[in-house]
C-alpha cells in the first residue's frame, strides 16, 4: 500500500515539513513520486520512519540515526531489539523518579518524611560520554576556557544571552537543521565569539557540554526544557555547514 506525504503525517504524528526534511537528508527516501511530483511512501518506508522515531525517542540525532541505519552491517531485528532494552531502561528510571516525586509531594502536605538519600533516586548522571569526547577531540583547554568565559560574563552580556536563549527556546520544536534554528544559532556562534574565540569544532564540542555537564543543562533549560539538547544539535550541524 502507498501513502502520500499528507497521510503520512496524520498517522505517525510527524509534520509534513519534517518528513521533507528527512529525504533531504537521505534519512527516509520515500519509495517514489506521483506524476505531479508528490512523494509516495510504502509501508516498506513506514517500517523506517518508525525506527527513526525510536531513535529519536531515545535522545539520538540525525546524523547518528543516518550513520546507524546506513551502516551496511545494520541489522533491523537486533536494532530493535536495542531500543527495547534502552526504552525499558527509560522506563524503569522514570518508575523510580515517579515514585521520588509522590513521595516529595506527600511530604509537602505533612503524609511523610525523606531522607536525603531518598530525595535523589531516579536522577543519574553518571554517563557523560559527549564531555569525554569534547576533552578527546579538542583537548581539556577548549573545556576549561568555556567554563572561565562562562563564569565572566558581564550583566549586559548575560542580558544579550538570555534574550538570544529565550528566542532560541521559541523554535526548539522545530529540527535543529531548519534554516529558523540555523539562523538563531549562528548569532549563538557570533556572540561567543564576541567574548572568547571559538573555531567550528570547538563550537560543537561546546554544544556537547551543553548536555554533558547537568550545570549547563539546567541553566540552559530553564528557557524551556530541552533546549540544551537542541542547541547542541543545532550547533553540530552549523559548524558542518559552515566548514
Amino acid at each position: 500500500m502507498s501513502m502520500k506525504v499528507k497521510e503520512v503525517a496524520a498517522l505517525s504524528g510527524v509534520s509534513i515539513r519534517t518528513l521533507h526534511h528527512y529525504d533531504e537528508l537521505g534519512l527516509l527516501k520515500p519509495a517514489g513520486t506521483t506524476e505531479a511530483g508528490y512523494r509516495v511512501y510504502s509501508d516498506e518506508n513506514l517500517i523506517e520512519l518508525q525506527q527513526i522515531l525510536f531513535y529519536r525517542e531515545l535522545g539520538f540525532s540525525l546524523k547518528q540515526i543516518k550513520e546507524l541505519v546506513t551502516n551496511p552491517s545494520f541489522d533491523r531485528l537486533e536494532a530493535l531489539e536495542s531500543q527495547q532494552s534502552m526504552l525499558r531502561q527509560k522506563r524503569a528510571q522514570l518508575d523510580v523518579m515517579i515514585h521520588t516525586i509522590e513521595r516529595t509531594i506527600k511530604e509537602g502536605k505533612g503524609e511523610g518524611t525523606m531522607t536525603n538519600e531518598e530525595r535523589f533516586k531516579g536522577f543519574d548522571f553518571s554517563e557523560n560520554p559527549y564531555e569525554q569526547e569534547a576533552r578527546d577531540r579538542w583537548g581539556d583547554e577548549i573545556v576549561d576556557e568555556t567554563n572561565k568565559n562562562v563564569q565572566q560574563f558581564g550583566g549586559k552580556q548575560q542580558e544579550e544571552m538570555n534574550a538570544l536563549y529565550r528566542r532560541l527556546a521559541e523554535v526548539r520544536h522545530l529540527e535543529p537543521e531548519s534554516s529558523d534554528a540555523q539562523v538563531l544559532i549562528g548569532e549563538w556562534y557570533r556572540l561567543l565569539n564576541r567574548i572568547g574565540t571559538y573555531s567550528l569544532d570547538a563550537f560543537a564540542g561546546l554544544g556537547e557540554m551543553y548536555v554533558a555537564d547537568e550545570r549547563f543543562t539546567k541553566n540552559i533549560d530553564q528557557f524551556g526544557c530541552g533546549l540544551a539538547r537542541f542547541m547542541c544539535e543545532a550547533m553540530k550541524e552549523y559548524a558542518q555547514q559552515n566548514k
